[in-house]
């Protein structure tokens, strides 16, 4: 029997995994670990019963985004340019794309600063440039199928994460507790932390890359590909393991320092490398390489994430050529558009913003678009004119809605606390 024609389980659900992977791994970006660190070291354990929430809210709408793809053949903003008002196109862009240029700005000057910290002979602006041009030069060059498995071997930096508990000692009742008894504190700095969370797992850029990667990977494999249940099947288990990944990753940060810094007397984490530093007198170098090397790997795989949203947000609705499966000559909008990008969160290391600045700003613009964006991926995922048979289940409404209700609730308080 030839191995290569009976490959393992593991194999074949490795090559299933794609796009909801990606997305997934890419949620625990630099700006967020710096969250997940803000509430571990602020609050302990008494926020780990976050990531059981998050996970079957982000599955339900990451799972909406990526059918509508797979039916409609189009991004999410194709989809509301064709079916939907062009003011809530436009407003869309003009809350989105800002917002997603902040945070790719936030996690460059995260990679800079951490490489600075590991070596101290590299300046933190040359990092950032060496790293902004790295991930140019390789979304520009890179054929789409090296890029995306290139893509996938960068989550297995996330596993970094799940390391760094184990190197210190751990109180497991207590974490058992935090995780499935829900604690709730109505003080500001908690309610805001919680905001915080919600916003950087559940986050509109996420919506448009999920939608438009579902469409480059039907289209990567034939363009006749006929949209059936097995199709449906493989993207659900994608997009489940992929927001488990986010969710097992955000828990375990928080796990690492609500229990090392927290315990240790350390609350004032206002970055990730403040978190790194933190660590090392209390848990050891080990685990202060292991949190500063996740910082460059997660870099490294959300940053083209983020740029890419950007290029098909501004793609679709302007009608250019674009696909990453494109040579730059064949869609050269939709790469000039990632040029732009990244170019304009390089000019955040340079022009005195601190990161902290940068996402409470795109916090408020998240928090601003994600509601109507949810409700709008609930209309479209129920409309029969657009998803065919393909419409929502009892549950996908269910958690949709749940989702609409908590991220409006959520940016009511934000900006509650803000005004």
């Amino acid at each position: 029997m030839d191995p290569k024609k009976h490959p393992n389980r593991f194999t074949n659900f490795w090559k299933k995994l794609g796009p909801g992977l990606i997305t997934g791994a890419s949620d625990d970006d630099p700006s967020g670990i710096a969250t997940y660190s803000q509430a571990g070291a602020m609050f302990g354990l008494s926020t780990l019963w976050t990531a059981l929430l998050s996970y079957p809210l982000m599955v339900a709408v990451q799972e909406m985004c990526a059918r509508i793809g797979i039916v409609t053949r189009q991004g999410l903003t194709g989809v509301l340019k064709l079916h939907y008002p062009k003011p809530l196109l436009y407003g869309m862009i003009l809350f989105s794309v800002p917002a997603i240029i902040i945070n790719i700005g936030a996690d460059i000057q995260a990679m800079g600063a951490v490489t600075n910290m590991l070596f101290p002979q590299i300046q933190p602006h040359w990092a950032s440039v060496f790293f902004t041009l790295l991930l140019l030069v390789s979304i520009v060059f890179l054929p789409y199928k090296p890029l995306a498995a290139v893509l996938k071997y960068l989550c297995l930096s996330l596993l970094l994460y799940l390391i760094v508990p184990f190197i210190v000692k751990l109180d497991f009742p207590a974490i058992l507790v935090h995780t499935f008894v829900p604690t709730l504190k109505f003080e500001k700095d908690y309610l805001i932390i919680l905001v915080g969370i919600l916003g950087t797992t559940i986050s509109p850029y996420l919506f448009f890359w999920q939608t438009s990667m579902e469409v480059e990977e039907v289209g990567n494999r034939s363009n006749t590909i006929v949209v059936d249940k097995k199709l449906i099947t493989n993207m659900r288990q994608d997009v489940d393991f992929g927001m488990f990944l986010t969710c097992l990753v955000f828990f375990f940060i928080i796990l690492t320092t609500g229990t090392v810094l927290f315990e240790g007397g350390v609350h004032d984490i206002n970055t990730v490398q403040d978190a790194a530093i933190a660590l090392r007198p209390l848990a050891g170098d080990g685990a202060y390489w292991l949190f500063a090397l996740g910082v460059i790997g997660t870099g490294m795989l959300a940053i083209p994430v983020l740029a890419g949203a950007v290029s098909y947000i501004l793609a679709e609705a302007f009608d250019w050529a674009e696909g990453m499966n494109k040579k730059y000559y064949e869609a050269k909008g939709f790469y000039a558009v990632m040029a732009i990008s990244l170019g304009l969160g390089l000019l955040f290391d340079y022009g005195g913003i601190s990161p902290i600045d940068a996402l409470l700003l795109a916090a408020v613009l998240y928090g601003i678009t994600a509601p109507v964006l949810i409700a709008m991926v609930l209309h479209i995922s129920n409309n029969s004119v657009i998803m065919g048979t393909f419409v929502n289940g009892r549950w996908s409404n269910f958690l949709g809605g749940a989702a609409c209700v908590i991220m409006t609730a959520a940016a009511s308080v934000l900006i509650y606390f803000l005004v």
